[in-house]
């Protein structure tokens, strides 16, 4: 008999989670780029799974706003649209300030220890997956007491769909540290605002991080669609 204990529990990961996760990770680290048409034969034979999988992964990432499905067995990486990033933004910057005023005055020691190790863990990262989980780990802790259970669904569907967005601009400007020094000390000044328990100062600080990230993308959107329309010239647009 075994003792209580002794074998430790394993996380069960369904093919679909597997699958989406793997699209996903593609997505975000710009192996499939924005307006890119892939096979989902062709998705289905890298991975090693059957089309089911494959359709039903697709079906979360289209609802993320990531992928739009086709009728035939293929689907589009969703294009970058200026549009649909600042009504993402729109939304976040109406709900996460004032979840971050009420957070602040919620947050335990343990808590802001568990904020900081993420900090570190974000900013230490070399590989782009691990950064982009601890940054999103941090944002999710940071308002998880005074989150409700529709809250954290909706934020949760509004990060996955700007997430994109954000690493498209910060993957252009990788080799700035200057940019990267400037973003690490926006999350050191938003959880110093945190830790003052002033939900004025919490709201504020977080407002000003979304808006600086939003007005980084926006730039990005820009210069990626003047080279493109460089690119393919007058005559291929007419």
């Amino acid at each position: 008999m075994t003792r209580p204990g002794s074998v430790r529990s394993v996380e069960v990961v369904s093919a679909v989670e597997q699958v989406t996760r793997e699209i996903r990770r593609s997505i975000l680290s710009g192996d499939l780029r924005p307006g890119e048409e892939f096979s989902l034969r062709s998705i289905a034979e890298q991975l090693g799974v059957s089309l089911i999988p494959v359709r039903e992964a697709l079906r979360q990432l289209e609802m993320q706003g990531l992928v739009v499905t086709r009728r035939a067995r293929s689907a589009l990486v969703a294009p970058l649209d200026p549009q649909e990033f600042k009504a993402i933004y729109r939304h976040r910057l109406g709900i996460e300030p004032e979840l971050a005023g009420r957070a602040c005055t919620l947050l335990t020691a343990a808590d802001f220890d568990r904020l900081d190790r993420l900090h570190e863990a974000h900013a230490v990262a070399v590989d782009r997956d691990v950064r982009h989980q601890a940054h999103h780990t941090l944002h999710v802790e940071m308002l998880r007491p005074a989150a409700t259970a529709w809250d954290v669904r909706i934020l949760d569907l509004l990060w996955h769909a700007s997430e994109r967005y954000v690493q498209h601009a910060f993957s252009e400007q990788e080799d700035e540290p200057a940019l990267t020094n400037e973003r690490g000390q926006e999350h050191i000044d938003l959880l110093a605002a945190m830790r003052t328990r002033d939900p004025h100062r919490a709201s504020e600080a977080l407002q000003r991080h979304l808006l600086h990230t939003k007005t980084i993308v926006l730039s990005a959107i820009e210069r990626t669609t003047s080279d493109e329309d460089m690119r393919t010239g007058p005559c291929d647009q007419a």
